[in-house]
């Protein structure tokens, strides 16, 4: 596997680093997101917000409004709470597992990629492409494979702690894919054989027990709170929920003023935006 990954190499610009804090967002935006997306969108994020310290500080309104595009603006706040966490701890960035998936929006799968790319420490990263090579390379003709198979399988295949992380990783940059034995590299060829493996073959993930078809998009809750989102930021001086549900509907989409305030509540209990004097701001 790991000769098909150097063949299909994909030189992504967040492969050129192993800076944490730009690696997280990189994984993060990646989360059910086309890498085409991803590329452009991280380079302007990271133009706007330089460091973790400058995205801890940054006003909550502003983080949503650079995320706009990328879907799951829950996501957003959670890399801006995960900031601010990190920062009052002291600013630098945690390596083990258990600080990692300790801050918002952090799983298992994310921290693992961290350390895998950051700090080249050894880690169970059990990402799509990765379940799909794990699939169709080990479960062949298997449906409703579970993760708890594949798990073990991922760890054992994982290579030791690479070198960098041994002389204090996450410093510098990087530059193509080689032939170290270490969890960088081989989670690196796993990815880009995972994504071939999806253009070429019918996707192995289907055979997943966990794998689910995503719910329509058009006209569901979540494209109504979206729209009123992207209504609020164009709204930062304040917006009444009738004025915010013209927008809405001016954009195509069914929503009246009960439902509106539903969601506005719902939102406001996330922390996407708050109300006072009857006007709704993010």
């Amino acid at each position: 596997m790991r000769e098909q990954g150097r063949e299909l190499y994909r030189d992504l610009p967040w492969r050129r680093t192993t800076d944490p804090y730009k690696i997280w967002i990189s994984e993060v935006m990646l989360q059910q997101t086309q890498v085409s997306r991803v590329d452009g969108r991280w380079q302007r994020w990271l133009a706007r917000f330089d460091s973790v310290g400058a995205l801890a500080a940054a006003d909550v309104a502003d983080v949503l409004d650079e995320w706009q595009g990328l879907g799951y603006n829950r996501r957003a706040l959670a890399v801006h709470r995960a900031a601010q966490a990190i920062v009052a701890a002291g600013g630098e960035f945690p390596q083990e597992a258990s600080a990692l998936t300790s801050l918002p929006g952090i799983g298992p799968a994310t921290a693992a990629g961290i350390r895998a790319f950051a700090f080249d420490l050894h880690g169970v990263y059990l990402e799509t492409n990765v379940r799909t090579v794990m699939l169709h390379e080990l479960f062949a003709g298997r449906e409703d494979v579970s993760d708890r198979e594949i798990v073990p399988l991922v760890e054992a295949t994982c290579p030791p702690d690479g070198g960098f992380a041994r002389a204090g990783g996450g410093v510098g940059d990087v530059d193509g894919v080689d032939d170290a034995d270490d969890p960088r590299s081989w989670y690196y060829a796993l990815l880009d054989y995972g994504a071939y493996l999806k253009r070429t073959v019918p996707n192995p993930s289907r055979r997943s027990s966990g794998h689910a078809r995503q719910s329509r998009f058009e006209g569901s809750r979540r494209q109504k709170r979206a729209a009123l989102v992207r209504a609020l930021l164009a709204r930062r001086e304040g917006a009444s929920i009738d004025a915010l549900v013209d927008a809405v509907v001016a954009e195509g989409i069914e929503l009246d003023a009960a439902l509106a305030a539903d969601l506005l509540v719902e939102l406001s209990a996330e922390g996407f935006c708050h109300e006072t004097d009857n006007l709704w701001r993010p």
